[in-house]
């Protein structure tokens, strides 16, 4: 059988967003949006931008200059909303580390720590911990559900986090707690890192 778990439950399937444009579309959290969409925005801009500029030069080459940079705008406002939105959610990720930690440290098992950071974490990445929450309840299947988290998440900080939960998931044994507060102080450590080179570049 190509499903297992519990009976009646229906089987998650995570929607894989492949290709450069859809993964840009991804990290930037654009929803209902598909790539063909931009892409025909894209040549919109440029037929509109080149017969302007045609029209008030007179001139092909100057048209065409024009129409190839109204062509990338919409790519260039997805990639500083990926950038804005992937620095803001970096911030959070030790916030949200803490969360889990002090839940386990509760009592709580680790997807119900999960999805009590629909509640109580980071405003900004609530929503994906609650839909998490839904796909937890609907199935029990917890990896299915981490395939889910991680897709809307569209996150690399926020990857690697999964994959460490994941791995504690399936070892097993009383070291979560430990492991939870090095992941919180790697991150912090990483952030603060970053932040360094990002003001020496600027």
């Amino acid at each position: 059988s190509a499903t297992t778990g519990t009976p009646g439950h229906k089987q998650l399937r995570p929607v894989r967003r492949e290709g450069r444009l859809a993964f840009l579309l991804a990290t930037s959290g654009v929803e209902g949006v598909s790539p063909a969409q931009v892409l025909a925005l894209c040549f919109g801009s440029f037929v509109i931008a080149a017969i302007v500029m045609l029209g008030v030069s007179g001139v092909l080459a100057v048209g065409v200059v024009f129409g190839l940079m109204a062509a990338w705008l919409p790519v260039a406002v997805l990639r500083g909303r990926a950038s804005r939105r992937m620095r803001d959610h970096a911030g959070m990720w030790p916030d949200v580390v803490d969360n889990l930690s002090s839940a386990v440290r509760a009592g709580l098992s680790l997807p119900e720590a999960l999805m009590q950071l629909g509640d109580r974490g980071p405003e900004g990445l609530r929503l994906p911990f609650t839909q998490f929450g839904r796909d937890y309840q609907t199935t029990g299947r917890f990896h299915e559900s981490l395939d889910l988290l991680k897709v809307r998440l569209a996150d690399p900080v926020g990857d690697r986090v999964i994959e460490a939960l994941r791995i504690a998931r399936e070892v097993g044994g009383g070291d979560l707690g430990q492991m939870l507060r090095a992941l919180s102080g790697f991150l912090r450590d990483d952030l603060r890192t970053r932040g360094e080179i990002e003001s020496r570049q600027s």
